[in-house]
């Protein structure tokens, strides 16, 4: 049974396993190449199934098990690091301390407190990411070795594609933690190996999907399907995403990135055969339940089949209180700083999202503040449930809004204005854009952080565009040295540094 030696010892060939055995029930270890695997594409599929599964537990965790099953990452990691959160009575035990060192950069505190029951000290831990690379290289390994005939040319390369996809999805979400992390895509690999420059990574990840995201389907028929398996509007947005992260980052030209940003939000927007469309905000509770052609890749819960991310990683769960929480939580954990909400949405202003999203307390510092952007409550009302919501990785706004943001920093205003104008017309907010140059982009990004808001942006844009160095965007800002000796990253577990003399860590946070 061959260890895979990536650091942490990451992997061995069948890890993918823990996804759970209801997916997969195979043969011993050694024979996957063999004859008792991979003969048909029921095991192409569940074998897929089952990295799907294991981005899930890396994200949302699961309701049970130890404190690495628990999770906090898209709140921890996107949402609250460097945010203006501030927290009300409700959350003034010193176990909700981890609220304030998230808001305050201090990154390190989050393994000293007693917090294990949100998870941190998973997210220094790349093993499952990794699993998700190596199970994505055998899938596409064992696509060109299967028995001729038994699957189709066209479903081959669909796999294939999709298989891509999930492998660069794992780099991706790496980079925006780590910075460098080690790069492979052959199968089965076992040599030990150290970390890659992020941008040769996100340079060859994006070669890659260039050279197979056409191969995704827009939408499936399949409705159950739709938003929760790799589709090509997920790829392009992750593809542009990575041109934005690049260019935040090098030293060299920016432009070739922000027009690979604006070809591919053409595509998505004008060439996605009426598959994608931002429904009206009155349907807000439809976006975020689901599987609508607003969401483009989407991590499933469903409290009717008892399909539940673990208690602790959900961002609604920190701006709910009663009566959309039981009845002893009365007020909200946590509220935006007033100056904050008010660059959001000023006083006087018109703005849907400020009333469909928020309740009449928008601007309350005591507590009554309600976010009710992700208020889904199906089975029963307590804190003892999440609201009943997927995870939205991707949505339709995210791509318009990033070519939006392209189109800005190449100087191409009057259609940088028209597409974010995409986003405000659905939200029937004033339209007079008449920002330029500078101006404009700061628009742009605020206006990513009103639309995007709870969905795991905040920070990472923080950091790419190196607003995180500005007081005007956050009161943690850093200082150029901190940033540049990777304060914006999070710690790397030493257990990386096991039997791996090529592996180094963040030093910044040792």
């Amino acid at each position: 049974m061959k260890k895979i030696v990536l650091g942490l010892l990451l992997l061995n060939t069948l890890l993918f396993l823990s996804c759970g055995k209801e997916f997969l029930n195979v043969s011993p270890k050694d024979n996957l190449t063999g004859n008792n695997y991979w003969k048909s594409e029921q095991d192409v599929d569940k074998f897929i199934v089952g990295i799907y599964k294991t981005f899930r537990l890396a994200t949302m965790g699961t309701p049970r098990g130890g404190q690495d099953n628990h999770r906090i990452f898209f709140p921890a990691t996107g949402d609250f690091r460097c945010a203006p959160i501030v927290r009300t009575s409700q959350s003034s035990a010193s176990f909700r301390n981890y609220l304030t060192h998230l808001r305050n950069n201090n990154i390190n505190a989050l393994f000293h407190g007693d917090y294990s029951f949100f998870g941190f000290t998973a997210i220094p831990k790349w093993n499952d990411f990794f699993k998700m690379v190596q199970n994505a290289n055998i899938v596409y390994f064992e696509m060109d070795n299967m028995e001729p005939g038994l699957i189709s040319p066209a479903s081959i390369a669909r796999y294939k594609a999709e298989a891509v996809f999930l492998r660069n999805l794992a780099y991706f979400f790496m980079v925006r933690l780590y910075g460098d992390v080690p790069y492979y895509t052959e199968a089965y690999h076992s040599k030990a190996i150290g970390r890659t420059n992020m941008l040769e990574v996100l340079a060859k990840c994006a070669d890659d999907m260039k050279a197979h995201y056409k191969d995704l389907p827009w939408t499936y028929e399949d409705p159950s399907i739709v938003g929760n398996r790799a589709m090509r509007g997920a790829a392009i947005t992750l593809m542009m995403h990575m041109n934005m992260w690049m260019a935040g980052f090098t030293t060299e030209d920016k432009n070739q990135y922000y027009n690979d940003v604006v070809s591919l939000g053409d595509e998505i927007r004008l060439e996605n055969n009426n598959s994608y469309e931002l429904l009206p905000l009155e349907r807000t509770k439809e976006i975020f339940k689901g599987r609508t052609r607003e969401g483009l890749f989407e991590i499933v819960q469903n409290l009717n089949y008892g399909e539940t991310f673990s208690i602790s990683s959900p961002y609604s769960d920190y701006f709910l209180r009663y009566p959309n929480k039981n009845i002893a939580i009365q007020r909200s954990y946590l509220f935006y700083e007033p100056k904050f909400m008010e660059e959001l949405y000023p006083l006087g202003g018109t703005d849907k999202r400020k009333d469909v999203w928020y309740d009449e307390n928008i601007y309350n510092t005591t507590g009554l503040m309600q976010c009710l952007k992700f208020l889904n409550v199906f089975n029963e009302e307590g804190e003892d449930y999440n609201p009943d919501d997927n995870q939205v990785v991707f949505r339709y706004a995210d791509p318009i809004l990033l070519q939006a943001e392209a189109l800005a920093e190449l100087s191409r205003d009057p259609e940088a204005r028209e597409v974010v104008n995409i986003i405000r017309r659905r939200a029937e907010a004033t339209l007079a854009v008449s920002e330029t140059g500078d101006e404009l982009k700061d628009f742009i990004w605020w206006e990513r952080v009103r639309e995007l808001i709870g969905e795991g942006h905040f920070y990472y844009d923080l950091v790419r565009t190196k607003k995180v160095l500005n007081t005007k965007y956050t009161q943690a800002a850093m200082s150029v040295d901190v940033f540049n000796r990777g304060g914006w990253t999070w710690p790397i577990n030493k257990d990386a540094l096991i039997d791996n003399p090529y592996m180094n860590l963040n030093n910044y946070w040792n």
